[in-house]
């Protein structure tokens, strides 16, 4: 699959060079590290809680709430988590990964961290939240999902070799 975005590097050394900012090398390597640093850090909410998606009391407690075929559609909200996970830390084809993750994280912010429909203001209060934590997560990966993994990925190695 042909990648038709500009690289990372080149992208912010064209930006840096327009505001005459000098770009060295070393802000490269400090840029890669960083942007792996935010990828690894990203992905591993969702690969640690993609785990649970499969357990007997996940399933139950999102039947408990209202959830419809929970014992279907827990588990495949876990292979999307796991899925656009991995492929964010791994940085192989991080912008389908990115993808994976908005297309679990729109209907379980939606369900399950539903704060206005929440009575009790205490646990209104918490599940708003968690739909604030899932929105700047979605936030983040749309930003993967037009930007990429980085230069410090399999996606980089791959379109270099070409």
């Amino acid at each position: 699959m042909a990648s038709n975005s500009i690289s990372t590097s080149s992208q912010r050394s064209t930006a840096a060079s327009a505001l005459n900012i000098p770009y060295s090398r070393e802000q490269a390597s400090v840029n890669s590290l960083v942007t792996l640093a935010g990828r690894i850090l990203f992905a591993a909410i969702f690969i640690l809680s993609g785990f649970f998606h499969f357990s007997p009391q996940e399933i139950a407690y999102a039947a408990h709430v209202g959830v419809p075929m929970a014992g279907f559609l827990v588990p495949a909200s876990g292979i999307l988590a796991l899925l656009g996970g991995l492929s964010i830390l791994l940085g192989y084809r991080a912008k389908i990964g990115a993808w994976l993750l908005v297309l679990f994280l729109v209907p379980v912010t939606l369900a399950m961290h539903n704060f206005w429909a929440v009575k009790d203001p205490m646990m209104a209060q918490m599940q708003m939240a968690m739909f604030m934590k899932n929105a700047s997560m979605l936030g983040g990966a749309l930003l993967i999902s037009q930007f990429g993994a980085g230069t410090l990925s399999l996606d980089a190695k791959r379109s270099s070799s070409r």
